[in-house]
């Protein structure tokens, strides 16, 4: 029903521009500061991180959403413009109003992005000179992508085409984070696009459902950040037939596919990481234990720290799942670690240490189960292992 297009970004949906130029925010000669544009005025959903100190472009962009449309998205990176009160909401509107005035468009569709250091000011005079020489093409998503890393190593970026009958229409996206990660209904940024006819209250739904099964089972430090934000803006051009809750499986089953697709390649680059953790809990009393369970595990810095190590000490995974919050019946509890199972009934079950810590040595991703044997709760979270490498990066973050 959808397939993965090839270094597929998100001006992979056609009508989508975007550009990015190096201003210097970040001290490097890198890309910084971006735009994406659809000339086609869209449909527009968010879902913004939950933490009570917000950054000024979050503020200013949940204003902008009320009015559920939007055509432009300018982001940089290098700083975050949070806890910079006033000053750093009028510059904020100030990078919507400058970009605005760039795509000849309203300035209230425009939205604000930032992410970097927290409690600086935005080097304006930098933002003002790099809006004017951004240069927009159907081809710059990757810059785009590029323009929004900060610790990050790699881009995260994917696209899916999708051929349900009458509906054909493509999603891409964008994404960056490597720490600061345990987001709560939003993500670090995340940019997404589809040329679909989606209904607006179809599209707001359908973002949080995918949010909720992807970012918000994310976690590299357990940190939430004052910018976490995700975007969706759908042009319509595709012509389709409007996409609603009774016909909106495929776009749902499609939107998740491409954010869990993001959330992985997060773990993945996460700060000083050597390998993915993915946690799945099954048979939990609901969905909600089964959440709670699998992000307890995945976050607790003792199960991250084994993983690092190659150390099959399954008990760390027991420890996090008892103080999750979940459910647990100790007697029916069993537990794997790349599919060997280490717990069987609360017990010990017996297996190979050897050989199992060189599995561990050996993965790239490293797979932890716990089944529960209460119920029909499922779910999947995603971390990654804990280095010293971690510590260097975030001991000289600003130094």
């Amino acid at each position: 029903m959808f397939r993965l297009i090839p270094s597929g970004t998100v001006t992979s949906v056609p009508g989508f521009l975007a550009g990015a130029v190096s201003t210097g925010i970040k001290g490097k000669k890198e890309p910084d500061l971006a735009i994406l544009y659809s000339p086609t005025p869209c449909r527009a959903a968010a879902v913004f991180t939950t933490s009570r100190i917000k950054s000024a472009p979050v503020v200013l962009s949940r204003k902008r959403l009320a009015q559920i449309k939007a055509r432009a998205i300018v982001v940089n990176s290098g700083c975050a413009n949070a806890c910079t009160g006033e000053q750093g909401l009028a510059d904020a509107a100030e990078m919507a109003k400058l970009t605005a005035a760039k795509l000849g468009i309203p300035r209230e569709e425009v939205l604000v992005a930032s992410t970097g250091v927290i409690g600086k000011p935005l080097p304006m005079e930098r933002i003002r000179d790099g809006i004017g020489k951004i240069s927009l093409a159907p081809d710059k998503g990757h810059e785009l992508c590029q323009a929004m890393m900060t610790t990050d190593t790699r881009p995260k970026e994917i696209a899916l085409e999708v051929n349900a009958g009458e509906s054909r229409f493509t999603l891409g996206g964008v994404a960056k984070g490597a720490g600061m990660i345990s987001p709560d209904l939003a993500t670090m940024l995340c940019f997404v696009a589809t040329d679909a006819v989606v209904k607006i209250d179809f599209l707001e739904q359908s973002l949080k459902k995918a949010a909720e099964a992807s970012f918000n089972m994310l976690s590299i430090d357990a940190e939430t950040s004052p910018s976490d934000c995700v975007f969706l803006l759908a042009s319509g051009e595709a012509k389709n037939p409007e996409i609603g809750s009774r016909n909106g499986k495929i776009f749902q089953d499609a939107l998740t596919e491409l954010c869990t697709c993001l959330a992985k390649s997060i773990a993945r680059d996460g700060e000083g990481a050597t390998r993915l953790i993915e946690v799945t809990v099954e048979g939990a009393a609901n969905q909600a234990d089964a959440r709670r369970a699998a992000k307890t595990i995945v976050g607790s810095p003792l199960v991250k720290a084994a993983v690092f190590g190659s150390d099959p000490n399954w008990g760390r995974v027991a420890a996090a799942l008892g103080r999750s919050g979940a459910a647990v019946t100790e007697q029916r509890l069993d537990l794997y670690l790349n599919d060997v199972c280490v717990m069987k009934q609360g017990l010990p079950a017996p297996f190979d240490q050897e050989q199992m810590r060189l599995s561990l040595a050996r993965a790239e991703s490293v797979l932890i189960k716990a089944r529960l044997n209460l119920g029909e709760g499922r779910a999947t979270a995603w971390g990654c292992d804990l280095s010293p490498e971690y510590v260097r990066i975030n001991s000289e973050y600003m130094t």
